[in-house]
């Protein structure tokens, strides 16, 4: 799956479901959410849970940084990328995103947006070339959504205290391309 295929996807099915343990794992195998981000796991048990979500006929992301065992390192892209094989990852590391979309993998950009030093660090982010998407906390932020969207011309992911139907709506009706919840009733909105 390439970048361009994923945009499309997402507009169909713009709820990513959020999984952040072995519950929330089977649960979103019983949604329609067609993305998963996998924000848990360690190395011994990270290709379990993406062979998992692969056999649902789910598209994968998983989040780097989180996955216990594993170093912020290249070395730790290389072994998802070859041997656990998810679709995509996430980091806050944009070492890792460039590795990973060296390697071809499909790569989402998280940022913590808390303050207007954050903003000046998506400004000078270089994620022209690197990051397919642009995942922003909290989500509940229209107004952020639509400065992120235009300053960095990426489609924006919204996530973080999204818990329902309305911040759905808002996020989407500002600029979002998608939100990500770990929330499981928004899955099945």
């Amino acid at each position: 799956m390439n970048e361009n295929a994923l945009y499309k996807l997402l507009g169909n099915y713009p709820i990513i479901a959020a999984v952040k343990d072995d519950i929330g794992l089977e649960k979103c195998i019983e949604s329609e959410s067609r993305i998963v981000f996998v924000l848990y796991g360690s190395i011994n048990n990270i290709s379990d849970i993406v062979f998992k979500l692969k056999k649902a006929d789910k598209i994968v992301f998983v989040h780097a940084d989180l996955i216990d065992g594993l170093a912020n390192r290249e070395a730790s892209i290389d072994f998802l990328n070859n041997t656990i094989k998810p679709d995509g990852i996430i980091s806050t590391k944009l070492s890792l995103i460039k590795h990973a979309k060296s390697l071809g993998m499909l790569t989402v950009m998280r940022f913590f947006v808390i303050d207007s030093r954050a903003m000046e660090n998506i400004r000078h982010c270089d994620l022209k070339q690197y990051a397919d998407f642009i995942e922003i906390l909290p989500g509940l932020m229209p107004k952020i959504i639509n400065k992120v969207s235009k300053l960095t011309k990426k489609p924006i992911i919204a996530g973080g205290m999204i818990d329902e139907k309305e911040d759905v709506v808002t996020a989407l009706s500002n600029g979002a391309v998608a939100i990500s919840s770990t929330n499981t009733g928004v899955w099945f909105l």
